[in-house]
């Protein structure tokens, strides 16, 4: 919070300005001339953290405790880093790809319509379905968990029948979360975001005080420290990991609503969430291996005795994913719309050769009277919504289980939006001979002739390792769209093997 007001107080008027606020004149001067559309300008840091967050915690986190069991503490560890920053770096392209677009305009959508326009409806589509599928199994765990709440607060609780009836607390609970969903800006859930964090935290705190209080030893199994179980073992949860941390589908639209999209300030919200995010996973996965050893099971908060604490545990799952349902329905709904919109585009079309046409396919152009800031009008806005909220419950009350086809969604549309399309985007909209690129780099040149009297020195120095750092960073952009190929190949042999094949 001091870097934020250091950042967003007085400037001193030197003569000479310094290099801080050169910078600063720099960034203002690039933006010169640039649209703003879209909601936009209205977010906090801290609300930008704490949603990013939330998006990616999830009920992912009670089964680290099994990954490192499988994988022992020091390569458990190191995958869970390795996975943060591969996923870190994903989310630092999406800040990069969003200095190509209007401001408050950025998204998927319009990212492939200036890089792969007639595979946009491809990369919407997997979204949209992934985000559908991981909202209806947040509603299926409210549906399973309630009725043991229930119970473990009034044994009486079972001979009322709709108290133990999974599809009346389906229902009850999408009361909550229906108005919740049907709010426009991501920003507007930070409220919710954060009671969510608080269950988080008295998960964590629940799994770290039995550690300390050591009443799990007595049924505590063997310790692996730098030995695996088996490479089967291992690939088994490898894919847990690299998707606790999928959060990439919200990441536009907090880089849309923040106040300040400086990259320093996007940059550091990247940074504070997976940072915060593998201090939890690495906390709990080793005070929870740690107490039962190679006894532990996927669910950790299931094999504490019965009390009210491992009571209230259940109960903060199922406040959790309540208010995480709303953060899948937003992705949903814009890939949803992407997708009605789309129209294929012949090559004497293409966005690079026609701005006309890409201007009018930016979610933040005006379609019309009924046009909010988002590009969505009212009417379409609550028919996508509604149908998204009416057929997730439909599921979520006549199946039980999602867990084949969850298989299957995460290890194709998680890997998309993760590593494989941040990577792709970059490389392709960041080649020198792209039209945007040149655009955006004449619009830096004229801030650095503005500047170049004062820092002559410092900006000549900067240009060289400036052109150097672009070229590694399109490197590397490329090479996290390969390993998000591999991870997905790696992941559906996995899940072909031991998820399909146990069932």
């Amino acid at each position: 919070m001091s870097a934020y007001l250091a950042i967003s107080g007085h400037e001193d008027h030197d003569v000479r300005p310094s290099s801080a606020n050169s910078h600063r004149s720099l960034r203002q001067r690039s933006s010169r001339g640039r649209k703003e559309v879209g909601v936009i300008g209205q977010a906090s840091w801290l609300s930008s953290v704490i949603n990013l967050v939330n998006t990616i915690i999830g009920a992912g986190v009670l089964a680290m405790p099994l990954a490192l069991s499988r994988m022992g503490i020091i390569l458990g560890i190191f995958v869970i880093l390795w996975a943060g920053a591969t996923a870190g770096f994903g989310l630092y392209l999406q800040t990069r790809c969003a200095r190509y677009l209007e401001r408050g305009s950025a998204s998927f959508f319009a990212l492939s319509q200036i890089t792969y326009p007639n595979a946009a409806v491809i990369f919407d589509a997997a979204i949209a379905i992934k985000c559908f599928g991981v909202g209806v199994s947040y509603l299926i765990i409210i549906g399973d968990l309630m009725p043991g709440v229930v119970e473990g607060f009034s044994e009486s609780a079972a001979s009322v029948g709709f108290l133990v009836d999974r599809h009346f607390w389906v229902t009850g609970f999408m009361l909550i979360v229906i108005p919740l969903s049907f709010l426009r800006r991501l920003d507007s859930l930070k409220y919710t975001s954060v009671i969510a964090l608080i269950s988080i935290s008295y998960l964590v705190i629940l799994v770290v005080a039995h550690f300390i209080k050591g009443d799990t030893m007595q049924n505590r199994g063997p310790i692996r420290v730098a030995r695996w179980d088996s490479a089967v073992a291992t690939l088994s949860s490898f894919p847990v990991i690299v998707f606790a941390y999928t959060c990439h589908q919200n990441m536009f639209s907090i880089l849309n609503e923040i106040g300040n999209n400086s990259h320093f300030r996007t940059t550091s919200v990247v940074v504070a969430s997976i940072g915060l995010a593998a201090s939890i996973y690495i906390l709990v996965a080793i005070t929870g291996y740690l107490s039962f050893g190679n006894s532990v099971l996927g669910n950790i908060v299931s094999m504490y005795s019965p009390s009210i604490s491992s009571t209230i545990a259940k109960a903060a799952i199922v406040v959790m994913v309540m208010f995480s349902y709303p953060l899948q329905v937003h992705p949903c709904r814009a890939s949803v719309d992407a997708v009605i919109k789309w129209r294929p585009i012949k090559r004497s079309e293409s966005p690079g050769s026609s701005p006309s046409r890409l201007v009018s396919l930016l979610p933040g152009a005006k379609t019309g009277p009924q046009t909010r800031g988002d590009g969505m009008g009212e009417t379409r806005f609550a028919a996508i919504t509604t149908a998204i909220i009416v057929l997730s419950y439909i599921v979520a009350m006549t199946v039980s289980s999602l867990e084949k086809v969850l298989a299957y969604v995460g290890s194709t549309g998680s890997t998309s939006i993760s590593f494989i399309l941040p990577g792709l985007f970059y490389y392709k909209i960041s080649s020198p001979d792209s039209p945007h690129h040149q655009r955006l780099m004449k619009e830096d040149d004229d801030g650095q002739e503005d500047t170049a009297d004062d820092d002559e020195n410092l900006l000549g120095g900067g240009l060289k390792g400036g052109l150097w750092h672009k070229k590694l960073l399109r490197r590397a952009s490329l090479a996290l769209a390969i390993y998000g190929g591999v991870v997905m190949v790696t992941c559906l042999v996995t899940n072909t093997l031991f998820v399909v094949a146990t069932h």
